[in-house]
């Protein structure tokens, strides 16, 4: 029995203040549990500290297919919890590891290929408020197929309305610290002539020369006169996959470039980095590994090309073109790291929404212009919050139960019906 000092109205209010603790620790403080975990990788190691300590290095941190829901699949109030998870993990993100430079590798919303412009105004406007960042951090967003349509599905229209409000282009390069950075629209690069295929393939060729072009060693070539000059470095290339070159490893979880032969800037061909939504050709999931991996049951499923990866002809064209020495890229929703011709190491960036994942998780990038390393930084999981919320619940019911006296005569009627059981 409660202490007899202990009156109703202070039951009420240490019931209330609990409920309290218990939103608040798993609507806000469990994303600074999680998250306060997560450090920037070291881009140097202790070997070569001394030769590279004056390469800035660039704090990146990439995430992918957040999936805003719109007015038409979307309940409202799946809507709500999915919008404030993603806007709490991000804001907490913000604020306790401050990147440079945050990249979004599309399907920023889910009935962005279906939007009405009042649909897509209110869509816009909840994007902006849940990804809120500070002046001294720079946000990119590239395209999905949700957001403009499959290749039969997008149109100028679609993909002009993305590009006003987001600032971009299907094929740019973004140039931060000295590392240049390749985003495409994965979507476009179908092959089948369509207008806006080819605008894209024509800039991609275009990029590819001047970037070519900026790490020759004689730059005053008649061919190179008149291009973009590019700082003379490895791309990195955004998709919602990575890739790995030979100098590359992985260690402790992470991948890093910092091998103790590498060269100085000067001596080794620089490569880009790409970034886009699909990830390159690959037959299936099967090789990927890890606890954000796709579920047992759906690795062994064949990818369709030019639908869950792009055409082995585009990946291709996507390597000799670029030859990245890192590929990050979405869409599958889940994590694997796939090494392309033995050299491209490619790797995915899973689902940033709880509706796609239990584990939801964002990658944090510190990259110089001679070196990158990557580490990965999950999320609370859905599953644990549920959990905190189930046993809280129960905790307070049986408390209320037994302040109320009303546990005692339960536990009587209980009893009498075992004994009466027994006596049959």
């Amino acid at each position: 029995m409660l202490p007899k000092f202990c009156g109703r109205g202070t039951f009420v209010i240490a019931l209330i203040w609990s409920l309290t603790c218990v939103f608040l620790f798993c609507e806000f403080l469990i994303y600074y549990s999680a998250i306060f975990q997560c450090v920037w990788p070291d881009t140097v190691p202790q070997s070569n500290k001394g030769r590279e300590s004056s390469a800035p290095v660039l704090r990146a941190l990439f995430l992918a297919d957040t999936h805003l829901l719109g007015a038409i699949r979307g309940h409202w109030f799946d809507k709500l919890r999915r919008e404030w998870q993603m806007e709490r993990a991000f804001q907490t993100a913000m604020w306790l590891l401050r990147p440079e430079i945050v990249f979004i590798l599309g399907d920023v919303f889910d009935e962005g290929k279906w939007s009405s412009p009042k649909n897509w105004e209110d869509d816009v406007r909840r994007f902006r408020q849940m990804f809120r960042h500070p002046n001294d951090t720079e946000l990119v967003v590239l395209v999905g197929n949700h957001d403009i349509g499959f290749h039969y599905e997008m149109n100028l229209f679609k993909l002009q309305r993305f590009e006003k409000v987001f600032n971009v282009t299907s094929a740019r390069v973004v140039t931060k610290k000295g590392v240049n950075f390749v985003l495409v629209n994965s979507v476009a690069l179908h092959g089948d002539g369509c207008y806006i295929c080819q605008m894209v393939e024509k800039e991609l060729i275009k990029i590819s020369h001047a970037l070519n072009c900026s790490i020759q060693s004689n730059p005053m070539n008649e061919r190179c006169l008149g291009l973009e000059n590019f700082p003379s470095t490895r791309p990195i290339l955004l998709q919602q996959w990575d890739l790995l070159s030979p100098q590359l490893r992985r260690t402790d979880g992470q991948w890093t470039s910092s091998d103790p032969t590498i060269k100085p800037v000067a001596s080794f061909t620089p490569r880009n980095s790409r970034a886009y939504h699909y990830p390159l050709y690959r037959v299936s999931d099967a090789e990927c590994t890890g606890e954000d991996a796709a579920a047992p049951e759906e690795k062994n499923l064949v990818f369709k090309e030019q639908y869950d990866v792009l055409s082995q002809e585009a990946s291709r064209k996507l390597l000799w073109w670029f030859r990245p020495r890192l590929i990050l890229s979405g869409h599958t929703h889940s994590a694997c790291e796939v090494l392309h011709r033995e050299t491209f190491l490619e790797v995915s960036v899973p689902s940033f929404s709880w509706r796609n994942r239990n584990n939801p998780s964002f990658i944090l990038g510190s990259i110089s212009s001679l070196n990158f390393t990557l580490s990965k930084c999950f999320l609370p999981r859905e599953s644990t919050v549920i959990s905190i919320y189930c046993f809280a619940s129960a905790l307070l019911i049986i408390l209320t139960l037994f302040y109320f006296q009303l546990l005692k005569g339960m536990l009587h009627c209980v009893s009498c019906l075992v004994s009466k059981h027994k006596s049959l």
